[in-house]
């Protein structure tokens, strides 16, 4: 099974081309490698809250991605506002997978409490905040990794909730 997935990635200076996004390297290479992923859309945005929204809609609406997975703007700065923006447009929270990933990078770091970071479910997309940090990024999506496969599979009606 190929998920497909959209990555976001949240930063002022990536959208003006100032930063290269390593982040969203990183992303790519977990999906394809970990989860047998296929990117469908890559996008940078500056840390605008209603550009976070508009390019999360029309990830999960138009191209219909499996996974969203957004990169940066889940800390403490004045600018960063992915989270809440990503409130605005999910249906409903999965906060179990953002406690995961923070409880997963605070045994490497202390700092990990400090991610904002939220996951929910827009339609049949799931949408998950990772720090914008290569090393953030690594440590917070392969503290759920495995079990998202599982959890696309049930967003995507290929599987029930309580199958095995």
């Amino acid at each position: 099974m190929r998920w497909k997935v959209a990555l976001l990635t949240a930063s002022d200076k990536g959208s003006r081309g100032e930063r290269e996004d390593t982040s969203a390297q990183v992303i790519r290479e977990l999906v394809e490698e970990e989860l047998g992923g296929d990117i469908v859309d890559y996008r940078i945005v500056p840390d605008e809250q209603d550009e976070i929204m508009a390019a999360l809609i029309e990830m999960a609406d138009y191209y219909r991605a499996d996974l969203v997975i957004t990169t940066g703007g889940t800390g403490l700065s004045p600018r960063d506002w992915t989270p809440e923006a990503t409130l605005k447009v999910i249906d409903r929270e999965v906060p179990g997978l953002a406690e995961a990933m923070r409880m997963g990078a605070m045994q490497r770091t202390r700092q990990a409490m400090l991610s904002r970071g939220v996951c929910g479910i827009r339609g049949r997309s799931l949408i998950i905040n990772l720090p914008g940090s290569p090393k953030g990024v690594h440590e917070n999506l392969m503290a759920i990794m495995d079990q998202l496969p599982h959890a696309l599979s049930i967003l995507s009606g290929r599987m029930g909730e309580h199958n095995a």
